[in-house]
């Protein structure tokens, strides 16, 4: 399906430069109704007439997605729900996966385990028969959960604990959180940043814990010496200055910073504070500290990530351009996750010769099959192909804020 991945981007163009130049009635409504919708976290539908189209051919798939459209981690819930919204209204302008056609709904789970349950059971009295999701691991685990018991295909664009695929129905598009910390280490070493590094995590997080055991393990075998490892959890995420000091007392040349951005953004100003200016390495959980409420984005200067995507790439152009004209925003790496996710599948009912009709139990054993014999070229990774225990194969990548940008390095 690496065809449908250029088809789509070609239709991104294309739908970037009529968004541009004015367009339609029908598609500037369209485009201003996505914007409102991830404005305020509310469901999200492909368009009506893809739906008509599909209906006269090969029938509609009902993709559900999961994700937190409201509250401190909105930024991603939003970001994936738009990005699986995008992939579908292009693959459906493109004739589908074999006739095929898709229609996404979404589904607001705070960042809540119950909640992202209450919001897979909504989906599944709407008759969604795959899952885009959940957008964050906690969740994921629990719903994983739920599909595994339904034998529903599942991929996450962006759950990166170990747990999340534990269940054969589950892939993933993102790396697991063991990958990260050791291609973070592997980064490091290579690079030759730093041999002194301290370790600021959340221990109540599966996400952080996960990626700073990994790093801890791999970090010796490329000449780095942890010289201070320190927690704080969801209760303690306003105040680091034990953590802070106990870095800059240790030498610490570079903090690695395995956590969200919202946590990462009042590290970087008490840093500031302190005089206290390492390099700060963090992973794909730092993507959208540039959008921190009355946060001052120079303190994120030199701050690099682990990241498989930017908008400043140029095969991210097309992709970028029409995300902005249809949201209002430029996308993040969870919106090009939740793209690729959502090609993958149709790679994959392609490949499978999956019908509209079928059982969700059928279509997941056909599905299961199928992800581990396609290969797409995606935003997130070129020649992108899933072993059977649900993980991607794809190269790790890293960028670094420069003037305000992600910069790939």
């Amino acid at each position: 399906m690496k065809k449908a991945i250029s088809l789509g981007l070609a239709a991104v163009m294309a739908a970037s430069l009529t968004a541009c130049g004015g367009g339609s009635a029908e598609t500037t409504a369209a485009g201003s109704e996505a914007a409102s919708t991830a404005a305020e976290g509310s469901e999200s539908e492909s368009t009506e007439a893809a739906g008509e189209s599909a209906a006269a051919e090969g029938g509609t798939i009902k993709l559900g997605v999961i994700g937190p459209l409201t509250g401190p981690a909105a930024a991603y819930g939003i970001a994936v729900q738009n990005g699986a919204d995008l992939a579908v209204k292009e693959i459906n302008a493109a004739g589908g996966a074999n006739g095929v056609m898709f229609e996404v709904k979404a589904e607001d789970d705070e960042n809540d385990s119950e909640k992202a349950i209450n919001a897979y059971n909504t989906l599944k009295d709407w008759g969604m028969q795959m899952l885009v999701g959940t957008t964050t691991s906690k969740p994921c685990i629990a719903v994983a959960a739920e599909t595994a018991n339904d034998n529903m295909f599942q991929i996450t664009p962006s759950g990166s604990a170990v747990e999340c695929v534990a269940n054969d129905n589950v892939f993933r598009v993102c790396f697991a959180d063991p990958d990260q910390g050791t291609a973070s280490a592997k980064y490091i070493g290579e690079n030759k940043l730093a041999t002194k590094v301290a370790i600021i995590y959340d221990s109540s997080t599966e996400y952080s814990s996960g990626i700073r055991e990994s790093f801890v393990k791999e970090a010796p075998n490329y000449g780095i010496e942890v010289v201070a490892d320190e927690a704080f959890t969801a209760d303690t995420n306003t105040d680091f200055s034990v953590q802070l000091d106990k870095a800059k007392e240790a030498g610490a040349e570079l903090v690695f910073l395995p956590i969200y951005y919202q946590e990462a953004s009042v590290i970087l100003k008490q840093a500031a504070d302190k005089d206290f200016a390492p390099i700060f390495f963090g992973c794909d959980g730092m993507d959208g500290i540039l959008t921190v409420e009355n946060f001052d984005t120079s303190l994120a200067e030199g701050l690099m990530l682990l990241t498989p995507f930017s908008v400043t790439e140029e095969s991210s152009k097309a992709f970028t351009e029409a995300y902005v004209a249809a949201y209002g925003i430029e996308p993040n790496q969870f919106a090009a996750d939740s793209y690729d996710a959502v090609y993958a599948i149709a790679a994959a009912v392609e490949k499978a010769g999956i019908t509209a009709d079928m059982s969700v139990s059928d279509m997941c054993d056909a599905m299961k099959t199928a992800m581990t014999e396609i290969s797409i070229d995606g935003l997130t990774g070129a020649d992108m192909t899933w072993n059977a225990a649900g993980e991607p194969n794809k190269a790790p990548k890293a960028a670094k804020i420069v003037n305000g940008e992600y910069v790939m390095e």
